[in-house]
């Protein structure tokens, strides 16, 4: 309904039969500097582009204030707040996650947009207004830098690099004995 990316999903792809939320524990951390991210994709046969153009997700994403909070507080033994954050957007997130935060369910948006799949994402990297350090580090990574400064200033290019990331990802984790499911709702 928001517009964006198109892809093929291929169909028979082989599963095991049990999802369990402890296996997202190898998600890459919103702390993660480009370093370690590049290592994560890596493992998974992911290259730098992919990563770059698979973390546009956040387009859409929401974060609870423990995912991005030492960020604002005690950043380092030199800076109160990350110097990387935007000043704005830093005194913005303190006031919606207090300490002592009581309100479990507060958090941020991860992109100004965030009920439409656009490059917003990337061009709120350019400008600091990055809320996970890990997607604020794609902007200041040599590496990377390029690749958000491409997707910010183009969406149609994003948009085709990211349906190509969908389709790798979509390889990552088959299970070579696993099963592809006559009905989706019943182990065969």
């Amino acid at each position: 309904m928001s517009g964006g990316p198109y892809w093929d999903v291929l169909k028979g792809r082989k599963d095991g039969r049990v999802s369990k939320a402890s296996e997202t524990i190898n998600l890459p951390a919103p702390t993660f500097n480009v370093t370690q991210l590049i290592q994560s994709f890596s493992k998974r046969g992911l290259s730098v582009k992919d990563m770059v153009a698979l973390s546009g997700g956040h387009t859409l994403g929401f974060s609870h204030c423990s995912s991005f909070e030492s960020r604002l507080r005690n950043f380092s033994s030199v800076h109160d707040i990350d110097p990387s954050m935007n000043l704005e957007l830093a005194r913005n997130l303190r006031n919606t996650c207090p300490k002592p935060n009581l309100d479990r369910n507060a958090g941020q948006f991860l992109d100004s947009t965030s009920t439409i799949f656009d490059n917003n994402y990337y061009k709120q990297l350019v400008v600091g207004r990055g809320v996970f350090g890990s997607d604020q580090s794609l902007f200041g990574d040599y590496r990377t830098r390029w690749i958000v400064g491409a997707f910010a200033n183009d969406e149609r290019l994003f948009f085709r690099e990211f349906a190509s990331s969908m389709v790798k990802l979509g390889s990552v984790g088959v299970i070579e004995n696993g099963e592809v499911r006559v009905k989706c709702r019943v182990v065969n």
